[in-house]
């Protein structure tokens, strides 16, 4: 206690002449002494043009990439557009050499098989999403679902169809949509399980740690907290998985066929039947010798990339709410 010594205490004057010395270096040109010339850009020095050059190389690349983008969708519109009328999504497709029809069976047999695989997929890829951000670390049974999901991302569709072909088409012995409909959940399941598990690892530990220290069993953490909390990231998820699914041609071909009538009769949808879809209608009519067929190929061509465009964007959207949180 003997070697503190008392600090002393500034007078009035003293104080008054601080804070002048202070509001005099404010007042003072910060830049004082520092020369522009030397900060200016040039392109002769190397340096700088290199960077340049690059930069005029990439943009040139980003646009010699946009360029066949930007010419299927004005060929999509300039040859589809001009067939666009309410008859395409209300009739069924005409037969050779007759004029006129539609596709409507096709957008309908789109909807309800994509509606049934997501109802497939999305309980067994959420669950398997917490089963794979819940699981430790070490966890060999969690490492093997998820590098064969990650595998799944890049199997072949036609792979799927030959294997719903094997499982459904020839146990019930026809071509169905509920056979198209597990072929499509096939290729939907891997992205459904990565996006789960990678929304529900970005939900903050405190929000868990708070579930379980006031009292909320693990399932109940998972149903009231994890999955509110992560829903924007999966349904981004399940938006990008139906949007793949929908452009599918290969495992319908195997699956549900295809089909110049309605799925719904009397009232009821037969979904043990073989089904009409969009991708396969424009695989078919578009080989086809006749005007009007080859047409109708371009229009259902436009209303699947305006359709997957659509599901695409409401992803995107559901991705920045869970960048957002």
């Amino acid at each position: 206690m003997s070697d503190l010594k008392p600090v002393p205490i500034k007078g009035p004057e003293e104080s008054s002449d601080f804070i002048h010395k202070m509001e005099a270096q404010a007042e003072k040109n910060p830049f004082e002494g520092v020369s522009f010339e030397d900060l200016e850009v040039s392109l002769y020095r190397p340096r700088t043009a290199f960077s340049a050059i690059l930069t005029w190389i990439v943009t040139f690349m980003t646009i010699a990439a946009l360029v066949p983008l930007f010419a299927v969708l004005w060929m999509l519109i300039w040859r589809g557009g001009k067939k666009l009328s309410l008859e395409l999504f209300t009739a069924l497709p005409p037969a050779p050499l007759e004029q006129g029809g539609g596709f409507g069976n096709a957008i309908l047999g789109t909807v309800v098989m994509v509606a049934v695989a997501t109802l497939i997929t999305v309980p067994l890829g959420v669950l398997t999403g917490v089963f794979l951000a819940q699981a430790p670390n070490n966890s060999k049974l969690a490492g093997a679902v998820r590098f064969s999901s990650k595998v799944l991302t890049g199997f072949p569709s036609i792979l799927a169809g030959v294997f719903a072909y094997g499982a459904i088409v020839l146990v019930t012995g026809g071509y169905s949509a509920i056979a198209g409909a597990v072929a499509l959940s096939i290729l939907m399941l891997p992205t459904i399980i990565l996006t789960s598990e990678s929304a529900i690892s970005m939900v903050p530990a405190r929000m868990k740690e708070a579930s379980i220290g006031m009292g909320a069993t693990g399932a109940q953490t998972v149903w009231m907290v994890l999955l509110p909390t992560a829903a924007p990231g999966i349904l981004t998820g399940v938006m990008l998985a139906i949007a793949r699914a929908a452009g599918e041609t290969a495992p319908l071909l195997f699956t549900a066929l295809f089909s110049n009538y309605w799925l719904n009769s009397g009232g009821h949808f037969n979904l043990m039947q073989p089904t009409a879809s969009l991708a396969v209608l424009i695989y078919n009519f578009s080989g086809m010798p006749f005007k009007n067929q080859v047409e109708l190929a371009w229009a259902a061509a436009l209303v699947l990339v305006v359709l997957v465009l659509i599901t695409n964007l409401i992803g995107q959207s559901f991705s920045r709410q869970q960048v957002q949180l």
